[in-house]
């Protein structure tokens, strides 16, 4: 991508910028010198393979000679991702000054935001709070954030999960602003060493605990008890699921309002981002295309009922571990030089609960951080799906 690209217009604010890689010069010239070598490599093989003086040894100069080339091959298409290596820098401080020079407003453009579920008991049902908490939370105004839950396994637990996650988020979102928190997920945060600095932590961990505790019980029991149904717009919502005819693989569409930011207010008055379930029409009969269908889904969904120029998908286990990402992504999004030829910005995944020096490879790191900083210094990285 053209370093020309990563500015915004010269009267404007900068809203990011593009650097080189400083090894850049060093890998290229390590790889002219590697693949000399290999060229050497090549030819001493071919040059045994001609020379061989019996079967076996041209069987042997063969089986080199053809390894060789294919360890070479995968060697020469990996350099791509080595020779223009870029970092790229945000300044979301300016985003306000751009907003009032382009449309005489400071307000930001309004976030859909996708969450993808199926199986609660494969995908815990409070790794999905915890994930739907971190987004609402965002260092943003909360009345332009709309957040959809696809569950595309059509479950009560899941419903029941976010409703739990609405009625926390009273409490927790004013928590997260009083206190400036960077985990905004409360699974993230109450296992942290921070957790313990502020004077009212204890009172919203209770509030936590609790929570979980009932969205474990309904999970262990596999639907809810009427314990848990408070309001009778809860019971309407869940009568759906006494149909004995409603399955996971076949069952009518459940769209459920769970929090409406022209209405909700946090226990500070201030208004709460829109929490939206969606659970899609699924027949036997009727191929459901997995989660590409699920997204088509909320595409449509989110275009009738609040129709967002920007959307932000997430799988329901990846919490947002910062509450700036809405801001650092505007800095692309906005710059007039550069919208019209981006597609997407994307953010690595991280993973936990991994050793220091991933033995084994699980964070993918290769995949997820380094790949896609050479990728973008040519056309720009592959989409990871979240």
């Amino acid at each position: 991508m053209d370093q020309s690209l990563s500015t915004s217009p010269a009267r404007s604010p900068l809203l990011h910028r593009l650097r080189h890689a400083r090894r850049t010069a060093f890998n290229r010239m390590f790889a002219a010198v590697y693949f000399c070598a290999i060229l050497l490599l090549l030819y001493r093989h071919a040059l045994k393979l001609i020379h061989s003086t019996n079967f076996a040894s041209f069987l042997i100069s063969l089986s080199f000679l053809i390894s060789d080339t294919f360890l070479a091959f995968l060697w020469f298409t990996y350099q791509c991702f080595l020779m223009t290596i870029v970092y790229r820098d945000e300044y979301p401080e300016n985003l306000q000054k751009v907003l009032l020079s382009k449309t005489s407003s400071s307000s930001f453009p309004a976030l859909d935001v996708f969450i993808c579920t199926t199986d609660p008991y494969k995908e815990p049902p409070m790794r999905l709070v915890s994930t739907v908490l971190s987004v609402m939370a965002y260092d943003y105004p909360s009345e332009n954030i709309s957040i959809y839950v696809s569950d595309d396994g059509g479950s009560q637990v899941t419903l029941f999960a976010c409703m739990e996650a609405a009625k926390f988020a009273y409490h927790w979102l004013p928590f997260c602003r009083k206190n400036n928190i960077i985990e905004r997920s409360p699974e993230a945060y109450f296992t942290t060493n921070y957790s313990s600095w502020f004077s009212d932590v204890e009172e919203i961990q209770k509030m936590y605990e609790s929570m979980k505790e009932r969205v474990e019980k309904v999970l262990e029991k596999g639907k809810v008890g009427e314990e848990y149904i408070i309001e009778e717009l809860e019971r309407k919502a869940f009568s759906k699921w006494t149909n004995h005819e409603f399955t996971c693989q076949d069952h009518p569409t459940v769209i459920q309002v769970l929090l409406d930011s022209g209405k909700n207010k946090d226990v500070t008055n201030h208004l709460m981002p829109n929490l939206i379930y969606v659970s899609r029409e699924k027949s036997r009969t009727s191929s459901h295309n997995f989660k590409a269908g699920a997204l088509n889904v909320l595409l449509r969904v989110s275009a009738a009922m609040t129709n967002a120029p920007i959307i932000l998908n997430l799988d329901c286990d990846m919490y947002s571990n910062d509450p700036r990402t809405p801001l650092r992504a505007l800095c692309y999004l906005l710059d007039p030089k550069l919208m019209s030829q981006l597609a997407y910005v994307q953010f690595p995944q991280i993973f936990h609960g991994i050793n220091k020096n991933d033995t084994y490879s699980c964070e993918y790191r290769r995949v997820f951080c380094c790949n896609p900083l050479g990728l973008d210094g040519v056309l720009g990285p592959n989409y990871f799906g979240t």
